[in-house]
């Protein structure tokens, strides 16, 4: 029994030790790993070259059409609407000088007739008074010693005799200014807003009948922020000597499902910026906007469109894709052995698929346009050359400014110099 125990302990710890002696062996006397260098290929990138390129930053904004002329059809005199001018309703149009109302005149012709006779009487009493006065003077002269006095003469009668001869005059010159009165003549040739008169309504000076506006010239108050005005041949002080060309606008609105088009000028500033929002509103304008033309609706007031103003020509930018500059302007570009060097650049406008670069690229420059995960400087790249479509036309912007650009009522295009 004893030797049974003896073994229950021996066999495993010789097993034990059978097993750390073949750990060794195999530890001691393992085979030599021949370790190899591993060559690391540059990982690929994208790149374009960049060319400078003469770039006109066109200006948008939006606003409302408004004529550039619009009244309140007001009469000067009393009395009774006894005839309206057929085109007097809303939407209505009207030459220049056609009569819109008339106004009972009979109390005003009696007015003109009363005026008359008045004059007459004061005519005569003109008359009696220069002879009274001659045949004064002429007695004086016979009778008379030393000065005559001005009573004598009968000066002062005379002087008001004239003097009332002249307020009927005047009296007659007012009845018939308010005879004509009884007629209101349009003074533009234009269009009714609204009406609130009627046949036979008894109306009183000063009282508001109608609402009109002239068809000319339509304008629209398009609001800027201050630095997009470095972009505008546009002067916000007074000039000397011969003013510069007024920048064309285009507006643009969709009127019958149909996108219209119609030209204008931008023709001044505003004189003060709007407090609350820190713009200044420019003033474009458009002649004859009810010009009957094929296919082409009329600026009608009221009708919002969107603008785009032309710009100053930049002759030295560059066009690169939105993911070739990072948020602190900083761009990857590629020296003569294709390292990475990450450089800091000027960015003039972020536009939705392109960003103008006005400062920190030379040309030539190859500049990473493809991600590269952790960009490192002297990083080796691979470069695959490409050119990307980074568009020649206008592209909606939205603000001025540098970097990420700014939210705002008015943006930049940028297009291709003509």
């Amino acid at each position: 029994m004893r030797r049974k125990a003896n073994l229950k302990v021996l066999i495993p710890v010789l097993v034990l030790l059978t097993g750390i002696s073949a750990a060794w062996a195999l530890v001691a006397y393992r085979p030599q790993l021949e370790s190899r260098a591993r060559d690391v290929e540059p990982p690929v990138a994208q790149v374009m070259r960049v060319e400078p390129q003469a770039l006109k930053l066109n200006i948008r904004s939006q606003g409302v059409v408004v004529p550039r002329t619009e009244i309140d059809l007001v009469p000067e005199v009393a009395g009774q609407v006894v005839r309206l001018h057929p085109s007097l309703v809303a939407g209505g149009f009207f030459a220049a000088g056609e009569a819109l109302i008339s106004i009972d005149s009979r109390d005003y012709d009696y007015a003109i007739a009363a005026a008359s006779a008045r004059i007459a009487e004061a005519e005569r009493q003109v008359v009696m008074e220069e002879a009274q006065a001659e045949q004064a003077r002429t007695e004086w002269n016979s009778l008379g010693e030393g000065a005559p006095t001005p009573l004598t003469l009968r000066e002062p009668q005379l002087a008001e005799a004239r003097a009332k001869r002249k307020a009927a005059r005047a009296d007659l010159i007012k009845a018939r200014l308010q005879r004509s009165r009884c007629e209101w003549r349009a003074p533009f040739a234009g269009r009714v807003r609204n009406r609130s008169i009627g046949l036979g309504q008894y109306v009183q000076p000063g009282e508001k009948l109608a609402r009109l506006y002239a068809t000319d010239v339509a304008q629209v108050r398009l609001p800027l922020a201050t630095d997009q005005f470095a972009y505008l041949d546009l002067s916000l002080g007074r000039q000397k000597g011969q003013p510069a060309p007024l920048p064309r606008v285009v507006l643009t609105a969709e009127f019958g499902g149909v996108e219209q088009h119609w030209p204008g000028r931008i023709v001044r500033t505003e004189g003060a910026l709007d407090e609350r929002t820190g713009l200044l509103y420019a003033v474009a304008e458009v002649e004859d906007p009810y010009a009957a033309k094929e296919g082409r609706p009329p600026l009608m007031p009221g009708l919002f469109v969107k603008a785009e103003i032309e710009g100053r020509v930049l002759p030295a930018l560059f066009v690169l894709p939105p993911g070739a500059v990072n948020a602190a302007d900083e761009v990857l570009r590629l020296d003569a052995e294709a390292r990475l060097q990450i450089l800091r650049v000027k960015v003039l406008r972020r536009e939705k698929d392109r960003v103008l670069v006005n400062g920190g690229l030379e040309t030539g420059d190859r500049i990473v346009v493809s991600h590269v995960d952790v960009p490192v400087e002297g990083m080796k790249i691979h470069p695959d050359l490409v050119t990307p479509d980074l568009g020649s036309g206008p592209v909606d912007a939205q603000g001025l400014g540098g970097g990420s650009g700014s939210g705002g009522a008015a943006g930049v295009a940028a297009g291709d110099a003509p």
